[in-house]
């Protein structure tokens, strides 16, 4: 499975900046890296900058290492009647060993795909370790949860129907006995992969729920901005862009998702409090792993709080001052703050409200299994 790392610790930005392994520190590395930034070559596949005015003093180059956001990410087979059977299977509560937990209810599709809770609730009301990312542009992601232990939305979608903590659902037999006990499932599956003998599998499940995900996307006036479109972000965002390239932040926020792309050592200059989850450590037990979580996206940044993997930022002002502090050894002032979340609040997207409105789901049958409260 593919790892990448930041090489510098001077980057910070939002939620999980910067990680360095050899813990290189200094204000050369800073300028050098920053330097490299403002290389002539453009990113393969980036778009070409709008013209900076004077006043917003920002270097046009820097934008070519960000992309506007795609409405699909390619995938495999989505057809329309896996993306349809996807969506079924999204708001299933069926799936959870109670009949009350679907994936939609810690990734709300209405709310930004969050559930706005430090960590989620799961079966029996427990919860977890992790705060809930934004299903939103996840699938863009190089790989998935904050540790990168799944490789796609696919694999990923998967993982907490079998969680004890989360969905709680036995075992997979269990899940594929529920669908064969609903009529509208035995079809849907049928159309959906066509071909297969026993189509109604816990691995076509993932597929499934993942061609659904692939067309959550959210386009903002950032998305405007990088087209060309001068006028799509006023002269305070624009402040606060140059802020925050400034600071270094768009080395690990950068791209398609302004992150997403490598993981990063959270706590890389000063450490991070809460020491207790180790990150992709967990996943790898290599040393060099401990604190490198996945660099999340700065897309919808401010509708997606709490913030890092911990929840431990109630706000986006919160999560800017403490990226400051222990990716950048800096006390950011108020002012500063201020000025890059007027910018990172002009990354929120519009929803795609038809897409994401809930679907009637098909009935149980006699045979369908109850839900178990145990």
């Amino acid at each position: 499975m593919k790892s990448y790392h930041c090489s510098t610790v001077f980057v910070a930005g939002l939620l999980l900046v910067v990680g360095s392994q050899s813990a290189c520190q200094s204000n050369d590395q800073s300028e050098q890296a920053l330097a490299a930034l403002n290389a002539p070559e453009p990113v393969k596949g980036a778009v070409q900058a709008p013209a900076a005015s004077a006043e917003s003093a920002f270097n046009p180059r820097l934008l070519r290492r960000f992309k506007p956001a795609r409405a699909e990410i390619s995938g495999p087979e989505l057809t329309t009647e896996r993306i349809e059977l996807g969506r079924l299977l999204y708001h299933e509560t069926r799936l959870s060993r109670n009949h009350e937990l679907s994936c939609n209810s810690c990734h709300a599709l209405d709310r930004y795909g969050v559930d706005s809770k430090p960590t989620s609730t799961g079966h029996k009301g427990q919860l977890g370790s992790r705060n809930a990312p934004t299903v939103y542009h996840a699938a863009a992601a190089f790989e998935q949860f904050w540790d990168g232990r799944a490789a796609d939305v696919e694999a990923q979608a998967l993982g907490p129907i079998l969680n004890p903590v989360e969905m709680a659902a036995p075992n997979r037999e269990y899940v594929v006995k529920v669908l064969n006990s609903i009529p509208e499932y035995v079809t849907g599956f049928k159309l959906a992969f066509p071909g297969e003998a026993s189509p109604v599998t816990f691995e076509n499940v993932g597929k499934a729920i993942g061609a659904f995900e692939r067309k959550l996307t959210t386009r903002s006036r950032w998305d405007d901005y990088l087209e060309g479109n001068e006028k799509a972000l006023n002269a305070a965002e624009l402040d606060g862009l140059k802020a925050f390239t400034n600071l270094g932040c768009m080395v690990c926020h950068t791209g398609e998702l302004l992150g997403g792309s490598m993981y990063a050592k959270v706590g890389a200059v000063e450490p991070w409090p809460n020491q207790k989850d180790q990150g992709r450590f967990e996943v790898t037990k290599q040393p060099g792993d401990r604190m490198m979580f996945k660099v999340p996206t700065l897309r919808n940044i401010g509708e997606t709080g709490p913030y890092f993997h911990d929840g431990s930022a109630g706000t986006i002002e919160e999560a800017v001052q403490a990226m400051g502090k222990h990716q950048l050894g800096l006390d950011l002032s108020s002012a500063e703050v201020a000025s890059i979340v007027v910018w990172l609040r002009s990354l929120t997207g519009e929803l795609p409200r038809d897409y994401i409105a809930t679907p009637s789901l098909p009935k149980s049958t006699e045979g369908t299994p109850k839900p178990d409260k145990s």
